[in-house]
């Protein structure tokens, strides 16, 4: 498929099936698959055609995890689980949002992204509404999948969202959604987000998981060494210190 694919020690897989507007991802292991993440609408057939090329069928996508309920990550995922039959793995304070397709878009971060909301957020809520489905497993804190063949983790990360969520698989690469942003060199901070002080909160616990690789939702994949400067620029002056005394 031409897109970028991490091997880990255990045999375990990463694909990146869709790029462009929104990021997906394959995680496989043997004939067991879960999905991050499913684009926009317009990217249905493409989505299903390569995961039908990576050998997934209505019996081994064991999950599809929703790193959050924003249009561009959640918009086929009733489609995703009504052709293979996956289980929804979203954050309990977004499950809502999903079974509405109504999911409140966040706020800016930098002034053309907060200027874009407040004047035109209301038109584009509506516009961008999507067909709803229902989530099968409703995370709180956090969720392990070794019984869905798979050494990861499921974490709540809020901050670009209440009910962010990451993946983090054998503590060496994170599936991020839109916690981190790579589409801006030298910069993971994301345009949006309902609450950048926890964001950056979340990055510090990214951190911490020891992850060397994380795969954003937009964007090219980011490295360790960026993200820790970017933690080191944007974390909070309460958190300064005890981060200095841990390095």
């Amino acid at each position: 498929m031409g897109a970028p694919a991490f091997r880990l020690a255990s045999g375990c897989t990463i694909d990146q099936i869709l790029s462009g507007r929104c990021n997906a991802f394959l995680l496989s292991n043997g004939d067991r698959h879960i999905l991050v993440d499913t684009g926009r609408m317009h990217s249905e057939k493409r989505l299903v055609d390569r995961l039908i090329e990576s050998g997934v069928d209505g019996r081994n996508l064991s999950a599809l995890v929703l790193t959050h309920t924003h249009f561009d990550h959640a918009e086929n995922a009733a489609a995703v689980k009504t052709i293979f039959g996956a289980k929804i793995i979203v954050h309990r304070s977004e499950a809502d949002f999903l079974n509405s397709g109504d999911s409140p878009l966040p706020q800016g971060t930098i002034f053309p992204a907060r200027w874009l909301i407040r004047l035109f957020g209301a038109s584009l809520q509506r516009r961008f509404l999507y067909r709803p489905t229902a989530g099968d497993l409703l995370v709180d804190q956090g969720l392990d999948l070794l019984d869905f063949g798979f050494s990861a983790t499921v974490l709540h990360l809020p901050g670009h969202s209440s009910g962010s969520l990451s993946l983090i698989v054998e503590n060496e690469i994170a599936l991020v959604g839109d916690t981190l942003f790579g589409v801006i060199r030298g910069s993971v901070r994301p345009p949006f987000a309902d609450d950048p002080a926890l964001l950056v909160r979340s990055w510090r616990r990214l951190l911490d998981t020891g992850c060397r690789v994380f795969l954003p939702g937009h964007g090219r994949p980011i490295g360790r060494d960026l993200l820790q400067s970017q933690y080191e620029r944007y974390r909070p002056r309460e958190l300064r210190q005890p981060f200095e005394k841990q390095s």
